[in-house]
């Protein structure tokens, strides 16, 4: 191996030295000659095996002969390491039109030829055959561009990513400091099923309950406890993740929050485990029920108490960890289920921003939730990306669900009206995107308050409270935690005489849309 390796040294020294050139006779007439045609391997080549950089040239005339030199590999494969003109004034062994050679064992093989293309095809014979020594050769020199093509492409695109990431990080730096909150994450992970806060069950699917745009809601069994199936479609995977990642956050457990069991992925769909409330949402129930005036207080303050947890943080205290601040964006009493003693619990969470102090902020989209319950700002596009005013958003549609128990409260005199949402009268049961805006960002109107209401001293404050609530001016509106505290006072006053009604005959139940 090192006679073979000393041996190709030799050889393509010899090489490099033949291509400085033979000392050119001054009467030499280069026409008087034919120029003979030969495969030639530039330098440069990065291949092993140089033949894959074999060009087709007409060598100058002094050389008359062409060459090929290579390597036999385990005994059988030839790797060629050189090709190009040759003179054979030194030698008679270039006198054939074929190229033929001895092998020579675990050393570099040469020969060469004087016709055209000779040197592309080489025949092996036995004998004794070596490089004739002192021979030198040739190939036209050809300055070595492939180096400097390369750095003058790479260095220019090194540069440009650079410059790219630097102000990737810039972006992001500012980012953080604008915006001190965070969406749960809206990229695309990998679809898994996340630990649960209790072993995963066999559930049997019952009745359908609800459906909408994120999916089905179907009533359910697990063991012997009756449970809420919401099922996803493989398409609203980002909400599922969403969801669940709120119920998993910390200090999650609370009596006006709905509990979540479990999630996990079933075939081509994903579901979402929760308890189950045979009154079903808040919106559905006031559809065939009317409220007396302690119903709607104590629906009313639960509520309230539900969001006001939500939206306060709790701080690291021992080993316990800390609750963000959430915003819901997305509060309707479609969104509002009510337990069998008429307390309510928040449920979907699909849209849910967290706030962690100090942490960067995700992609936030101001536009989300239900057209009829957004905050005039939200419509109106102008929404200040913090805690704060995403807070006072779910105050806004608050204010929209008290006036919806009001509405049906038998407190006041009167007559009490059929079931609406809000805006219904005015916008229809559909309402577009320029319908709101033109109703509330532009007209500034809410739903209507009626007279009988006023004249009722409790309802009074409740009207009060709810204007409040949904003031044109962000800054101008209560907190939950407001809210909650003046339904529980209106609870204890004893000089309000709520009107004493038959209750209406209930409504059967019926499949209802989710996205009211």
């Amino acid at each position: 191996m090192m006679l073979a390796t000393r041996r190709l040294l030799f050889f393509l020294l010899a090489v490099a030295k033949n291509c400085d050139g033979f000392p050119m006779d001054p009467d030499y007439n280069e026409d008087a000659v034919n120029m003979i045609t030969c495969a030639v391997i530039h330098d440069g080549c990065k291949y092993e095996d140089k033949s894959r950089c074999s060009q087709i040239e007409k060598c100058p005339a002094v050389y008359d002969s062409c060459f090929i030199a290579w390597q036999s590999v385990n005994g059988s494969d030839d790797i060629v390491k050189h090709q190009g003109c040759w003179t054979a004034s030194h030698t008679s062994k270039c006198s054939t039109a074929e190229c033929k050679q001895d092998p020579m064992i675990g050393a570099l093989n040469f020969c060469c030829c004087n016709s055209d293309f000779c040197n592309t095809n080489y025949t092996v014979f036995f004998g004794s055959t070596t490089a004739p020594e002192g021979l030198k050769p040739v190939e036209p020199e050809e300055p070595d561009s492939v180096r400097d093509t390369v750095l003058y492409s790479l260095v220019p695109i090194a540069v440009l990513v650079c410059i790219i990431i630097g102000i990737f990080f810039m972006w992001r730096c500012y980012y953080k400091d604008r915006f001190g909150h965070e969406q749960l994450p809206t990229i695309d992970p990998e679809l898994s099923t996340p630990p649960s806060p209790q072993p995963l069950k066999p559930v049997q699917l019952i009745e359908l309950r609800a459906h909408g745009r994120f999916g089905e809601v179907y009533k359910g069994t697990m063991i012997t406890e009756a449970v809420a199936v919401k099922i996803f479609p493989m398409k609203e995977k980002v909400s599922w993740m969403m969801e669940q990642d709120i119920y998993k956050l910390p200090h999650m457990k609370h009596d006006n929050v709905l509990r979540f069991i479990a999630a996990e992925k079933r075939d081509d769909k994903l579901w979402l485990i929760s308890q189950f409330h045979d009154l079903g949402s808040l919106s559905d129930y006031l559809k065939g029920h009317k409220l007396s005036w302690l119903d709607m207080l104590k629906i009313g303050e639960s509520m309230a108490k539900g969001l006001a947890y939500l939206h306060d943080d709790i701080p690291v205290t021992g080993h316990s960890e800390a609750k963000p601040s959430i915003a819901h964006r997305d509060f309707k009493s479609k969104n509002v289920l009510l337990k069998s003693d008429l307390t309510a619990c928040i449920a979907d969470f699909g849209l849910a921003l967290k706030f962690d102090a100090g942490k960067s902020a995700g992609e936030i989209h101001g536009l989300v939730g239900t057209r009829r319950y957004m905050a005039p700002e939200v419509l109106e596009g102008a929404i200040c990306f913090n805690r704060d005013a995403f807070l006072r958003i779910d105050m806004y549609a608050c204010g929209l669900v008290l006036w919806e128990l009001v509405s049906r409260c038998s407190a006041a005199e009167g007559q009490i009206d059929n079931y609406q949402l809000p805006f219904e009268e005015e916008v229809g049961t559909h309402p577009t995107l320029e319908d709101m805006q033109e109703y509330v960002v532009l007209k500034k109107c809410r739903p209507t308050i009626k007279e009988t209401w006023l004249r009722h001293s409790g309802l009074e404050v409740m009207i009060n409270t709810i204007e409040e609530c949904w003031d044109q001016d962000a800054e101008a509106r209560v907190s939950a935690n407001c809210v909650h505290e003046r339904l529980i006072a209106l609870s204890r006053l004893t000089n309000v005489s709520p009107v004493i009604f038959s209750p209406s005959e209930e409504i059967p139940y019926q499949i209802s849309s989710i996205s009211a």
